[in-house]
């Protein structure tokens, strides 16, 4: 029997937007043994892959940054799960759509035995109550819960509906997995391109697939015959210039750091400005920041953890290019603050005792004591407390009793630290 002219003209539309759809869209995995990278997730034997291979997937929360293959699990799970599988876009999706879905899932469930995944793409786009609407649907098992975030579930989700849920982390792909997407997108594309072109193509992607075809994509327009070119990237890398060789991204960031931990603003904002101009994310340049606050700056300065944290926040309320602004600021502060790695020093010595030193019991009179029975583990009374001292501190143990006497942080003579020297009792013991 042929189809009607209706039906025709229907396939006709399908078959034109799929060949017109975004690179991504039309190179999405089939198979799990298609996805590149999330081998965690998606290898023989792990747990998710032979969660959905047997049908047996529980609620869920994939989480991890753009273009790292959240949409595209869900829908790899669409084409394998013998449930219905309805999703809904949480930006466009409201109270009303939440509530029919879920009537549709009872009628489904009561009339054919047939379960129902319900999948919300952005679930941290919804509401608190739009997310509370899901927690009695999921406790009575009336659907099976599947969100994508890139935002932190502990942060963006209602705890309730967190603890309902199964957390599976996406990590950004590696430079290698990235190179697999975009020879996949070349192929696609009828090019080829050399070495550098490629590897251009996966820093600015900086771990996102989806941004790797879209640049793909956009350059294969400008492509002059079969072959890619560096110069085809410049205006289609939103914004972002090429990096002078591979290893520049990271010799630019390495001379960032150890311009402003030796404390030469000029050349710490110079680096700043030469990676932004080349298309640095500056999240990027707000993370190494936060680091070397405290990590070179420490307590010599302890607001220098303030300022290097609030230019990160800045960097995401105000945006670019304002921003540079900000970071900026931070780069003088930081260069010209003096200068204390003890802080780095203390942590690495601790590390070191607790991996190969002795793993002892809390000492008796540190043991909680504000519950019955806690005398039965320890001698609470015995614990000395050190407000009750007018100097407000008394010599009494907090080590166990196989590190007695060990010191990690030894204050500097720099900045606040030379403060630190006068009055902390453990300089004075020393």
């Amino acid at each position: 029997m042929s189809e009607g002219p209706s039906g025709l003209f229907e396939s006709a539309a399908l078959a034109r937007m799929s060949e017109r759809a975004p690179l991504g869209a039309r190179l999405r995995p089939r198979s799990f043994d298609e996805v590149v990278g999330q081998q965690h997730l998606v290898s023989e034997g792990a747990a998710f892959r032979r969660m959905v291979e047997t049908d047996r997937l529980v609620s869920s929360i994939l989480y991890g940054p753009p273009g790292t293959g959240k949409t595209t699990l869900a829908r790899l799970v669409a084409t394998i799960t013998g449930k219905a599988f309805v999703a809904l876009s949480a930006p466009s999706a409201g109270v009303a759509d939440v509530r029919r879905s879920l009537a549709e899932a009872a009628g489904r469930l009561g009339e054919h035995g047939q379960g129902t995944i319900l999948f919300i793409d952005e679930v941290h786009r919804f509401s608190r109550t739009q997310q509370d609407s899901l927690l009695e649907p999921v406790e009575e098992g009336l659907v099976v819960f599947m969100g994508a975030t890139t935002e932190n579930p502990f942060f963006a989700l209602n705890s309730p509906l967190v603890s309902r849920a199964v957390l599976w982390r996406l990590e950004p792909l590696g430079d290698e997995e990235l190179v697999i997407v975009v020879t996949r997108g070349l192929d696609a594309c009828g090019l080829a391109a050399d070495h550098e072109t490629i590897q251009a193509i996966v820093r600015a992607a900086d771990g996102d697939a989806r941004s790797a075809l879209g640049i793909v994509e956009r350059a294969s327009v400008l492509a002059d015959g079969s072959t890619l070119q560096a110069s085809h990237l410049a205006g289609v890398m939103a914004g972002r210039m090429i990096h002078q060789g591979p290893d520049a991204h990271y010799d630019q960031a390495s001379a960032f750091i150890k311009s402003i931990r030796g404390s030469d603003p000029d050349a710490g904002l110079y680096w700043m400005a030469r990676m932004l101009e080349g298309g640095e994310d500056p999240r990027f340049l707000a993370r190494r920041l936060v680091i070397l606050a405290s990590e070179d700056v420490g307590m010599a300065d302890p607001q220098a953890l303030v300022v290097a944290t609030a230019a990160g926040q800045a960097v995401e309320l105000v945006g670019m290019p304002e921003a540079a602004l900000n970071l900026a600021q931070a780069v003088v502060y930081l260069a010209t603050a003096p200068k204390s790695n003890s802080v780095t020093v203390a942590l690495s010595r601790a590390r070191e005792d607790v991996r190969s030193g002795p793993l002892s019991v809390v000492p008796a009179h540190l043991v909680d004591g504000h519950y019955r029975g806690a005398e039965v583990l320890g001698d609470p009374g015995a614990y000395v407390y050190p407000h009750d001292d007018p100097r407000g501190y008394v010599e009494q143990e907090y080590m166990p009793s196989a590190l007695r006497g060990s010191r990690y942080y030894e204050p500097s003579e720099r900045g606040y630290e030379a403060e630190i020297q006068t009055r902390h009792p453990g300089s004075q013991q020393r």
